[in-house]
């Protein structure tokens, strides 16, 4: 359970489920600043010459940040505390307070005082805070900021909202966010990325049985990760199988304005191991394909005068497992995406052909098909699909409530990639800007079009796949990047990674 992300209001019921059953608030906080403590003096140097400043706040939070202040204090740290919210403490925190006065440990008046500090510890809010940082606070945390000194926040660096990552006025900008318990999800919204720093949890031994309840009132949110990967991958291969039983994906996609998003498409699909690829372009593209693809079934369709599908051709979809449609389509061919989606195949929607569905009102047809179906949206593409749902500061839970009016599944693109259907929904933590380039998503549209198709091998859902190859899409590129620069990763490399990242998978599957 250490891989689910809590909203505010699921973190506090679970507390208060603890907290009913016997365990004591003060327990509970002592466990989680002494593991705290624990961690942060084994990264931290020598001791010697070595001050941190600690930001304690009026809540359970800032208690934390003393009893954590004591511990590294008895370790032998020199230690300075700013308070400035001591008179408004709770009762916990005023305890700590007393004591860590009564044990000699320094405070000070002024943030000032903290400027030759070499690391700064910060507990001013924790989770749930909801009103905006102003006046003198503020003031003070754009000074830290401004020393750009490294910065270790506790549970949440304070100015974030818990839920949204939205800034709340201002915030710390922390190094490093030790997630206390469960992982928030705030922590994992694109507005939090510049403050959180990286994210590692302190676990604290919750037991599952109180996550569980909470949990299930409302829907998961969790972190895709390579043991998951691991399990849903097709891997490894049955030895009596053949290319028909490994799936089949037909590809709908190029112009010739874009003839490079069909064949980075197809390079994707081809990473993915599917056993047979179908490629519908233009006829005037038909050769370029088959001879950089030489495996594919390639079908020339007629085009129009700009240089786009005009229609299809009269297709078998009953042999396809699934469609991926879109990618470098242009906007031009309306009726290409409309017969898609008349279609009762399983259907990947991407580019052009979300930008169809949403010029053309096909959004209520797209609901009531009888395929699966799954789309994979940018944030602005979502908005314009979803115009209903743009006032939705949560990123997270917008994207869960565009998959239950879909009735299918969406793959959100952006800094933190989400997947959900409607009660599910998988986060990519980790990224990088190396996909910030044109046929990124072309590559990762055919690969999770090929991904799926073999899915009825291992009866993997549709949300587990999805979110399969949008990891595997990820550390693709942030392997090749390592190798080649950031600069170096364009849509051919990053298919070549994304085998090579299975590959490493499928050797510990062995």
């Amino acid at each position: 359970m250490k891989n689910i992300l809590v909203t505010t209001s699921q973190m506090q019921r679970i507390e208060e489920k603890i907290f009913a059953d016997g365990m004591p608030v003060e327990s509970l906080m002592e466990k989680a600043a002494l593991k705290t403590a624990s961690y942060i003096d084994k990264i931290l140097p020598s001791h010697k010459n070595f001050t941190i400043g600690i930001l304690v706040g009026c809540g359970h939070n800032g208690g934390d940040a003393l009893v954590i202040a004591r511990e590294l204090y008895l370790k032998g740290y020199d230690i300075l505390i700013y308070a400035p919210l001591a008179e408004k403490s709770k009762k916990i925190t005023k305890q700590h307070l007393l004591y860590a006065h009564n044990i000699k440990i320094s405070f000070v008046e002024t943030i000032d005082n903290l400027k030759n500090c070499n690391i700064i510890i910060d507990g001013l809010f924790g989770f749930g805070l909801t009103r905006k940082i102003t006046n003198n606070l503020a003031q003070e945390i754009n000074i830290i900021n401004q020393w750009q000194k490294k910065v270790i926040s506790i549970d949440i660096p304070s100015g974030i909202n818990t839920d949204t990552g939205e800034v709340l006025g201002i915030a710390i900008k922390a190094n490093l966010t030790l997630c206390l318990g469960l992982y928030k999800r705030g922590l994992f919204q694109d507005k939090a990325l510049e403050y959180v720093g990286k994210v590692k949890i302190i676990n604290l031994g919750i037991p599952r049985q109180y996550i569980e309840e909470v949990i299930k009132e409302s829907s998961l949110v969790e972190l895709m990760t390579k043991q998951k990967v691991a399990k849903i991958l097709p891997l490894p291969r049955q030895k009596n199988t053949h290319k028909y039983k490994q799936g089949h994906l037909l590809l709908i996609c190029g112009s010739k304005k874009y003839v490079g998003a069909a064949l980075l498409s197809a390079y994707g699909a081809r990473s993915s191991g599917v056993g047979m690829v179908s490629i519908a372009v233009p006829n005037s593209l038909k050769y370029i394909v088959n001879t950089q693809i030489p495996e594919a079934l390639v079908i020339g369709c007629d085009e129009s005068d700009t240089g786009a599908i005009a229609f299809l051709p009269p297709l078998d979809w009953d042999k396809y497992e699934w469609v991926s449609c879109g990618m470098g389509l242009t906007r031009e061919a309306v009726s290409v995406v409309e017969d898609v989606i008349d279609s009762d195949c399983n259907i990947l929607l991407d580019a052009d052909a979300l930008n169809i569905v949403a010029e053309n009102f096909l959004m209520d047809t797209l609901k009531l098909r009888n395929g699966k179906t799954v789309l994979t949206p940018h944030d602005g593409e979502f908005k314009r699909l979803f115009s209903d749902l743009s006032n939705v500061d949560d990123r997270i839970e917008g994207n869960r409530l565009g998959a239950v009016s879909l009735n299918g599944t969406i793959l959100r693109k952006g800094t933190k990639t989400i997947i959900s259907n409607e009660n599910h929904s998988y986060l990519i933590s980790q990224t990088t800007p190396a996909l910030a380039r044109g046929g990124s998503g072309d590559v990762l549209s055919g690969f999770l079009g090929g991904l799926l198709a073999q899915s009825h091998l291992n009866s993997s859902s549709v949300i587990d796949t999805v979110a399969t190859g949008a990891w595997l899409h990820q550390q693709g590129a942030i392997l090749a990047q390592k190798k080649v620069s950031q600069m170096g990763v364009d849509g051919v490399t990053l298919s070549a990674y994304i085998l090579n990242v299975i590959s490493h998978i499928y050797k510990n599957l062995q």
